[in-house]
């Protein structure tokens, strides 16, 4: 089976809560909620793709050095196996504004469950939200 690195941000805004983003029709799971990012290219680091990424999809420019690790989603599809790091991003430049996805939304932690979500995001949230209750998310 075929793995699949993609890799997503969870965007804290200075009020705590969290960017989403929803997939556009045409994708795959159109509708959705999810972490805004992407596929890693060949010869891509995970942290120069999910700044491409984040520019493409919603505008805004990250500094690489700047993202940090938080946690993973491990999770099979029938075509491929999806591994996804997740990385806590609490600096940016611009505001994220909708251009390869439909709508943006900033929730907290504790809404995240209110938003239909691709399966392989279930662990993501679980772990943003077990965070935010501990008051350890950076």
């Amino acid at each position: 089976m075929r793995l699949l690195l993609v890799v997503a941000a969870a965007l804290i805004d200075e009020d705590g809560r969290i960017l989403i983003t929803q997939r556009p029709t045409g994708k795959s799971m159109a509708g959705l909620w999810e972490f805004p990012g992407g596929k890693v290219e060949a010869g891509e680091s995970p942290e120069a793709a999910l700044a491409r990424e984040l520019k493409e999809e919603i505008d805004v420019d990250v500094d690489p050095a700047t993202l940090v690790p938080f946690t993973f989603a491990s999770h099979r599809y029938d075509a491929f196996h999806l591994l996804m790091p997740l990385y806590a991003v609490r600096a940016w430049t611009g505001t994220p504004t909708p251009r390869e996805v439909a709508d943006v939304q900033f929730v907290r932690a504790d809404a995240l469950a209110d938003y239909p979500m691709p399966a392989a995001d279930a662990p993501l949230v679980t772990a943003i939200q077990r965070a935010f209750t501990k008051a350890a998310f950076l």
